[in-house]
């Protein structure tokens, strides 16, 4: 049986979290996006939270932060409650990458396909599915029905779009028209403010756990078949090229994001949630990796443990 949350107490909780932060030292900001560069490095905030709204954090989880990558898994959640599996994967793909996760290069390999919804060309093309006549349309329909069905109070961060939008990722632009070319979407420009608006949609570290519990526990059973579908491509795919090592390493679903965000969901238990902006070559919070494999391992909470049937944050 997995050990139940209460096994963390505060203490314990101090320490790792003091482990840690001292390999923060081993990261850097994201000098693409101006705003997160001004990131202050040692802020941090971890939060447990079981589906039965038992919580345990440490920091301040009311921090306002930028989703930016961390919402691929609910675009994609979105899409499918929205239009079903059958028409979301006639135009993206379900393959792990080996290469990073705004490679051109992997696409072109592909000859214009998008591999999955975790890597950029994946989500920029999912973008363009979502309902509305423009980027604005679309990132509010998404917003609210983020906010209905979380319970969350997400919004998009104006000063983290100016941002943005203040140094054009011309990586992106290029991915945008391949996939114009390749037939997976029609417009550039439209498509490319939709991603960014809502990779810019915001909220506490607290918003972020909630609406992970969605892909935990779905709002209702129809939707089940989509939160197993989002846990299997976060597995293999929320990490980019180093998914498949940290699914060995850790265990469990995990999803990155460039503001330093990583989402872990735990099978039929809940969600872990950590913020530390610095982050490793491929874009992966350092402390937050951290902290997820020793709560994991303490807790035994690895999918691939022989006794994962059980689980109890209680």
């Amino acid at each position: 049986m997995f050990k139940s949350l209460s096994n963390i107490n505060q203490q314990q909780l101090n320490a790792w979290v003091k482990q840690a932060l001292k390999k923060t030292k081993s990261g850097n900001l994201p000098n693409y996006i101006p705003v997160l560069v001004e990131a202050n490095p040692r802020s941090f905030a971890i939060l447990l939270q079981s589906i039965d709204n038992h919580i345990i954090s440490l920091g301040n989880i009311k921090t306002q932060v930028p989703f930016m990558s961390v919402i691929k898994p609910f675009l994609l959640f979105y899409l499918l409650s929205k239009f079903g599996n059958e028409f979301v994967f006639k135009k993206v793909g379900r393959k792990p990458s080996k290469k990073s996760f705004n490679s051109l290069a992997q696409l072109e390999l592909d000859e214009g396909w998008p591999r999955n919804p975790m890597i950029n060309s994946g989500a920029i093309t999912l973008s363009s599915l979502l309902p509305g006549n423009t980027a604005k349309e679309r990132c509010v329909n998404f917003c609210s029905w983020l906010n209905n069905y979380g319970n969350c109070e997400l919004f998009l961060d104006e000063n983290v779009l100016a941002s943005v939008r203040s140094l054009p990722n011309q990586n992106n632009q290029t991915i945008a028209k391949k996939l114009v070319e390749s037939g997976y979407i029609k417009d550039v420009e439209i498509t490319l403010d939709t991603y960014n608006q809502i990779c810019c949609l915001s909220g506490t570290i607290f918003d972020v756990a909630t609406l992970g519990i969605l892909l935990v526990k779905s709002p209702n059973t129809e939707w089940q078949k989509y939160c197993y579908i989002v846990q299997e491509l976060i597995t293999t795919c929320g990490l980019y090229e180093t998914s498949d090592r940290y699914a060995k390493k850790i265990g469990i679903p995990l999803k990155s994001s460039v503001s330093g965000i990583i989402l872990g969901l735990v099978p039929t238990t809940g969600v872990i949630v950590c913020y530390s902006p610095p982050l490793d070559q491929q874009g992966n919070s350092v402390a937050g990796l951290f902290m997820l494999e020793v709560i994991v391992r303490n807790l035994e909470l690895s999918v691939f443990c022989e006794e994962n049937n059980v689980s109890n944050f209680n």
